[in-house]
């Protein structure tokens, strides 16, 4: 099957930062782009015996935004019990969860931007210890890198569309 959402890996390699955001971006990207175009009941749909829907992983990668970012890294309290679930409840219009994403990736590129560069530790401490932004970078684009994969075999089940 030919790939319908095939876009290009980035090709940014100006520097460190540089090419951590680009990538981030990019997963990022991939994640919007599974949900685009589809209705409330193929976004809801659960294919696999878990909770995973694609309108649950945007909501669980909401949250991913605002713990490690918002909170573990800038400190912002309001993002310290989120809870990462997939389940979207029933009063909750895909219109808000994928706004509700948006907004959680520029509230993090806003610290991000702010921070004093990737040698930055955490406001929070990881596993007892300060992380550097750097770590918590990485670790956040392995998580959208993950949950966007899901997303692709999720879209390709639902419609047949497929690419990253």
């Amino acid at each position: 099957m030919l790939e319908t959402q095939r876009e290009r890996v980035p090709l940014n390699d100006d520097g460190e930062s540089d090419t951590a955001m680009a990538f981030l971006s990019f997963a990022r990207s991939c994640v919007l782009k599974k949900v685009d175009g589809l209705t409330e009941e193929q976004l809801r749909r659960r294919l696999v015996v878990s909770e995973t829907t694609l309108l649950g992983l945007v909501q669980h990668l909401t949250d991913a935004e605002r713990y490690w970012i918002g909170y573990t890294m800038a400190g912002d309290a309001r993002w310290a019990g989120v809870d990462f679930d997939m389940a979207v409840a029933a009063d909750r219009s895909p219109e808000r969860v994928v706004a509700d994403y948006r907004a959680s990736i520029a509230e993090s590129d806003a610290h991000i931007r702010a921070a004093d560069g990737l040698d930055t530790l955490t406001t929070h401490p990881v596993a007892e210890q300060p992380r550097t932004l750097r770590w918590v970078l990485a670790h956040l684009t392995s998580e959208t890198v993950r949950h966007a994969g899901h997303a692709d075999i999720l879209r390709e089940l639902i419609d047949g569309t497929t690419g990253r």
